[in-house]
């Protein structure tokens, strides 16, 4: 950086004054715009004021009109503001350098160390490591992968079956090519058996670019907020509702090396119900338990309940206790009419839904609505042999790219209903 000075000053240390008597005096204190107040006033230190610093500069520009304190008295005009230094243009370190040979080992030796952590040498946009510079794998790690950071993509909220996922890209302009990301996704049944089961592993390039993977996850791509960044999503339309998914990421460079890996832990929303039918569902097993019960009634009941989903049934539930319980609660009605056996299969189907799901089930009302959201999809232009080695620049990956819509369901809860 090139520095002209517009302005010096002259500083010497202040220390405390010895009188004749031998006694030390104490140094005053006041604000600095009071002392530089004081100069202009007498021009020069008397014992009023602090001593020991004194200050030459050359002016430049003007105080604001609105500024009392720069005002001098018997002067129309504010004084002017002292610049001490001006930045005139930021050049490379090594360009203030005029020797040409110390120059051009200046530059290779920050090169070097900016981009190949001083193991290497900066060879076009790539490191040409040193032979120290290699791992116990064999593999050279002068200028190391980057870890790329999953987070949930903010303009896709999760729903009780759908995620969506972003990461930026970790290819640095000198140094590694990044040639592919492995992504890794799965259930959590339990969450202390969380790396027991691997799940299900997909390439960027060779399963979801390349459009051989499942329909059920997409990849796309964008440019970033800054410059030369890149921006890549995945959204997964399939998931389960009500349950914890684990995503892993992590990168591979055309050398064969692995980046330390990044996950996000999500649980998708509370499954989807149709509120008018829960209630239509309970009104109907109330008229069927209503009176004498007939075995060909009881059996219509027990189908009716074992065929709905779980999340559907504790909605009846809810709406038969809240309608009849009067006349007895749902348990004790269904063990009543169709025996403790059946009551039994029929309630141990609401077990596997979770406190957060069960709370929201018992809400006073429930209504659906459908969001319609965009999502990027990219597919691969170039046709890679099967099983083939990728080893260049994912960012040189020729896609083409296009922007969808996604429909997405989601339930709303609350104890008064919405207009």
């Amino acid at each position: 950086m090139q520095l002209s000075a517009l302005c010096y000053g002259r500083f010497r240390t202040c220390g405390g004054q010895t009188t004749d008597q031998g006694s030390r005096r104490e140094l005053k204190s006041m604000p600095f715009i009071s002392y530089l107040s004081g100069l202009l006033k007498t021009q020069l230190l008397t014992e009023d004021l602090v001593s020991g610093v004194e200050i030459r500069c050359e002016e430049k520009g003007r105080c604001p009109s609105a500024c009392h304190l720069c005002r001098q008295a018997g002067r129309e005009q504010p004084s002017p503001i002292p610049v001490l230094l001006e930045v005139s243009r930021i050049v490379p370190l090594y360009s203030l350098v005029q020797d040409n040979v110390t120059k051009e080992t200046f530059k290779s030796a920050t090169m070097s160390s900016y981009w190949c952590a001083g193991k290497g040498d900066v060879i076009d946009n790539w490191c040409r490591c040193d032979l120290s510079a290699f791992s116990k794998d064999g593999l050279p790690n002068c200028s190391p992968l980057r870890q790329p950071v999953l987070r949930l993509a903010p303009h896709l909220e999760p729903s009780s079956t759908m995620v969506a996922l972003e990461w930026l890209d970790v290819e640095p302009l000198i140094g590694y090519k990044l040639s592919d990301y492995i992504i890794q996704h799965k259930r959590v049944e339990d969450p202390s058996e969380a790396e027991i089961y691997t799940g299900e592993v997909l390439s960027l390039v060779d399963d979801l670019f390349s459009g051989l993977g499942s329909s059920c996850v997409v990849a796309g791509r964008r440019n970033g907020d800054h410059p030369h960044s890149v921006l890549y999503s995945l959204v997964f339309k399939c998931l389960e509702p009500d349950s914890l998914y684990k995503f892993t990421l992590y990168a591979v460079d055309s050398r064969g090396s692995r980046s330390e890996s990044s996950f996000v832990s999500v649980r998708t929303s509370c499954p989807m119900v149709d509120d008018s039918r829960a209630e239509e569902i309970a009104d109907k097993v109330y008229n069927l338990y209503n009176g004498y019960t007939s075995g060909k009634e009881q059996q219509t009941a027990y189908n009716t309940l074992m065929e709905i989903p779980p999340p559907l049934l504790y909605r009846v539930q809810h709406h038969y206790n809240s309608h009849y319980e009067k006349f007895g609660d749902f348990v004790w009605r269904s063990e009543d009419e169709l025996g403790p056996r059946k009551a039994h299969l029929i309630l141990r189907r609401v077990e596997r839904i979770s406190r957060y799901c069960r709370a929201l089930l018992r809400s006073a009302y429930i209504q659906s609505r459908t969001d319609t959201m965009a999502y990027m999809f990219c597919r691969s232009e170039e046709v890679q042999p099967p099983s083939s080695v990728w080893h260049g620049s994912l960012q040189e990956t020729r896609t083409a790219c296009m922007e969808k819509l996604i429909s997405v369901q989601r339930n709303t809860y609350g104890n008064a209903k919405l207009r």
